[in-house]
């Protein structure tokens, strides 16, 4: 029996898939070239955006698509704070 065989692979493209169509109703195209970008890149972080999507649209919190500016200001909210170094030369 080969991996693509199991049962559960089946359930998870199907879920893939799902998921992939709900998104492409979600996003505006210029968010879902930045998402695709940002997957390229840093796969955890565009899954999170995602499932923040995904769960704000599941709960009727979400009236429009997301839009690009939208996509970046996620994108802003996951990045972690980056420390200011100070150099001072004696």
């Amino acid at each position: 029996m080969s991996k693509e065989d199991t049962p559960g692979t089946a359930n998870k493209d199907q879920e893939i898939q799902v998921r992939e169509r709900l998104l492409k109703v979600l996003l505006t195209s210029d968010a879902r070239e930045r998402l695709t970008r940002i997957k390229m890149v840093k796969p955890e972080v565009a899954k999170a955006i995602e499932n923040t999507i995904v769960e704000l649209a599941s709960s009727g919190r979400l009236k429009k698509a997301v839009s690009d500016e939208e996509i970046k200001d996620y994108l802003a909210s996951m990045q972690q704070p980056q420390k200011n170094f100070k150099i001072k030369w004696a």
